[in-house]
């Protein structure tokens, strides 16, 4: 962890502040996809974006995407998310690039971002249960 990083978390901690303080406003609209499940939706998008650093070969974080059991379970933060409750989820303000330029996912350069409708798509996901 970088001494930039540290430092933010410790302040963050000292002023009750946690990483779930960001605008849920700005979170782009649940998409109205019924039936969102990690296989048939969310994997190809996790695939594309994501394993490159958290899939079957490296596992920053130790968060590992590539499996639900995985994805379920979280990093060394935990997962993230809570079923049923996107709109306070940290996992998807990071991919909706609504977090510190630290914390958006994928970082620059590292793989494709998100879109809004795949944000709104991953919110499903999470709202339905994360089957």
């Amino acid at each position: 962890m970088s001494l930039k990083i540290a430092s933010a978390a410790v302040l963050s901690a000292a002023l009750g502040l946690s990483a779930a303080d960001f605008d849920a406003s700005k979170l782009p609209p649940v998409s109205t996809k019924q039936g969102v499940t990690y296989e048939k939706d969310i994997k190809p998008l996790f695939e594309r974006s994501c394993f490159k650093c958290h899939g079957p070969e490296k596992q920053k974080a130790k968060l590992r995407l590539d499996s639900l059991e995985a994805t379920l379970k979280g990093g060394a933060d935990g997962a993230g998310f809570e079923k049923g409750a996107s709109a306070k989820s940290t996992f998807v303000a990071s991919v909706a690039r609504l977090m510190s330029e630290d914390e958006n996912m994928p970082p620059e350069g590292k793989g494709q971002a998100f879109s809004k409708e795949e944000v709104g798509l991953l919110r499903a996901w999470i709202d339905q249960g994360t089957k």
